[in-house]
């Protein structure tokens, strides 16, 4: 039987034996409970542990096939309340485009030397947006971005010729999302240290998006079941309304 940590026996003993959903606000309490956590215990020399603002993180398991393409789910979306995380954005785009994605907060912006510069091996940001005009120089990366999540596309809302509105949305954390091959979503819907009403607001609004985008191909229950958690804590079952 694995060896279960101080943290995480505290934690389990925080949630209770998590045999049936709850409702919403009860569970987001429950996770911030358990995200605060400690062990009580120090690094040698007395130095004590931080604490970490750990992220709390949302998973729907979804009644779709991820196998048939008319029942893929793949887009962005704004939360109300934010994420409480800055993104590193880059942006594919040329002349005036590119002076009003760099104003945006845009770390590195063109086209033919960015795109020479990832081809290089270099990968340090979050979200690739581009215009359509010079997605032809930019669909060699594919090999490069696609298997991490970045290739700018348009189901995703990062390949747009409102390049500076895309920027400044991503920048501020704007969500990505895509089924996995188990047809499950997972997103960040913010921060322990929210209140429970921010994450109660970012939460209800993404299984109301989700809702909205359900497949006609789809059958029987849609929504599964809806988790939360933060980045190291036990998961909570939200009560579906």
């Amino acid at each position: 039987m694995p060896r279960r940590s101080v943290k995480y026996q505290k934690q389990m003993k925080l949630r209770g034996d998590g045999s049936g959903p709850v409702e919403l606000e009860k569970g987001i309490a429950q996770v911030q409970e358990m995200a605060g956590a400690q062990a009580d215990r120090s690094y040698k020399g007395g130095k004590k542990r931080k604490g970490v603002d750990q992220t709390i993180e949302l998973v729907m398991h979804l009644g779709i096939d991820p196998k048939q393409a008319d029942q893929l789910l793949r887009g962005s979306l704004s939360l109300p309340k934010g994420i409480g995380k800055t993104k590193r954005v880059i942006a594919f785009c040329e002349d005036e485009d590119a002076e009003k994605a760099k104003a945006a907060g845009a770390v590195e912006v063109g086209v033919a030397e960015l795109v020479e510069k990832i081809s290089g091996g270099w990968t340090d940001f979050d979200v690739a947006v581009a215009h359509p005009s010079v997605m032809g120089k930019v669909g060699k990366l594919g090999r490069i971005l696609g298997p991490s999540g970045k290739m700018p596309s348009p189901k995703s809302g990062t390949v747009t010729k409102d390049v500076d509105v895309a920027v400044r949305e991503f920048a501020a954390g704007k969500v990505e999302y895509r089924n996995d091959a188990g047809g499950n979503l997972h997103v960040a819907v913010g921060k322990a240290s929210f209140s429970v009403g921010d994450l109660k607001s970012n939460i209800e609004a993404f299984i109301s998006h989700v809702q909205k985008l359900k497949p006609a191909a789809s059958k029987g229950q849609y929504i599964k079941r809806v988790c939360i958690s933060g980045t190291m804590t036990p998961s909570v079952t939200i009560a579906l309304a």
